[in-house]
């Protein structure tokens, strides 16, 4: 018999970095997901991910208070931001983009480092190719203030 779906939610939460502390435990907790077992799943599943880097996560939990779960690949801006080497500014200490996108050139990147992100972002993009994937890269590039030669 199936499972009976009890509701979907979505966190960003750092690889290898989910801990029972606020976001993550308040927010599973009130949902009836057992937090300890969640925080030791998804760090095993991010292990061989880059330690910190925002995973978007969607979780669907089910009345018998089981869950799973699926991580996605971190978003384009970060790895924009690395590629094109910004520094962490500002008082949560991340990089940022451009604070006027289309004036304002805060970092450049190669084509070549817009096909890796496009390649490595492949199966989370609506994109039938890499070429596809590579202009909804270029787009987010553009929106940041970051500009491709």
């Amino acid at each position: 018999m199936a499972k009976k779906l009890a509701g979907k939610m979505k966190l960003q939460i750092p690889a290898g970095k989910a801990n029972p502390s606020p976001p993550v435990g308040p927010a599973l907790g009130q949902r009836g997901i057992n937090i300890m077992e969640f925080c030791k799943a998804f760090n095993a599943k991010t292990q061989e991910m880059e330690p910190g880097a925002p995973c978007p996560t969607v979780i669907t939990y089910y009345q018998d208070k089981s869950f799973t779960m699926d991580i996605k690949t971190p978003p384009a801006s970060y790895y924009l931001k690395k590629a094109a080497g910004l520094k962490p500014v500002g008082k949560r200490n991340r990089p940022k983009g451009a604070v006027t996108p289309g004036r304002e050139v805060v970092a450049t990147v190669t084509i070549k480092q817009v096909r890796e992100i496009a390649e490595a972002k492949m199966k989370d993009l609506s994109a039938n190719d890499v070429e596809a994937a590579m202009q909804i890269i270029l787009g987010s590039a553009k929106s940041m203030g970051i500009e491709v030669k």
